[in-house]
């Protein structure tokens, strides 16, 4: 018999029997409770998140696992305690997370990672985690890459050191509460500034508006958001300078 496989997403050290995958592993031969104690134990890192798997069975019923990865964003936002990144990168810090969790998602992508060496794909982690507005030791990570470039954290990626203490992790979870409480005042004193500034200019041009929210470094999202579609003073027909848009 040739070599037959399975392929199947499992959650991180939770794969149990139940369908799909003990009933595709059954025709096989294998011994199903084994195959599921060793994919457990090659996904246990992965807690929380849905994992591609596959096994592979040989004729004598021997078996391989081999284990897929989430993409470096999920694994950044399992790491900081997030759903989802920042829309406004740049603007709005959504978490701060150690560099000793950088290290350990750069662990285990290093298949897929380009870097040829655990400094260079801290960086192209870290890379992640400045486009979706994660800090990393209360730093910019674009900042951080220029410090690791002369040093900084030589020992702990040299180490490879990927554990947290129990204040660590308490210091993360504050961290990230207190920047979640600054972006939701920050979006609160952006949208009222931008609602007077539609105000006053009721009946303007949409573009005008908008010119004049980009002007006051509103940010994109928000005026999307506030600034209806056509202008009320043209009569439902798009506003000058929006001639691209049109109702929905």
């Amino acid at each position: 018999m040739a070599k037959q496989s399975v392929d199947c997403m499992v959650e991180g050290g939770k794969a149990t029997a139940a369908p799909p995958l003990g009933p595709a592993l059954g025709p096989l031969g294998v011994n199903i409770g084994q195959v599921i104690s060793e994919i457990n134990k090659k996904t246990v890192d992965f807690k929380g998140m849905q994992v591609p798997i596959k096994v592979i069975v040989d004729a004598d019923k021997s078996f391989t696992i081999s284990v897929g990865t989430p993409p470096v964003s999920a694994l950044v936002k399992k790491e900081a305690g997030i759903e989802k990144g920042s829309g406004n990168p740049l603007m709005d810090k959504v978490a701060d997370i150690k560099i000793e969790q950088v290290i350990k998602i750069s662990k285990m992508k290093i298949d897929a990672l380009l870097g040829k060496t655990s400094f260079a794909r801290v960086k192209e982690v870290l890379g992640s985690c400045d486009s979706m507005g994660v800090l990393v030791e209360n730093t910019r990570a674009r900042d951080l890459i220029a410090e690791i470039n002369v040093g900084k954290f030589k020992k702990e990626i040299e180490s490879e050191k990927t554990e947290l203490t129990a204040e660590e992790l308490k210091e993360i979870e504050a961290q990230k509460k207190r920047l979640q409480e600054e972006m939701t005042k920050r979006r609160a004193e952006f949208e009222a500034a931008a609602k007077k500034i539609i105000e006053s200019m009721a009946g303007s041009p949409r573009g005008a508006i908008k010119s004049k929210l980009v002007e006051a470094k509103i940010p994109n999202a928000l005026i999307d958001e506030l600034l209806p579609v056509e202008s009320a003073a043209a009569g439902g027909k798009p506003a000058a300078g929006d001639k691209k848009e049109v109702k929905k």
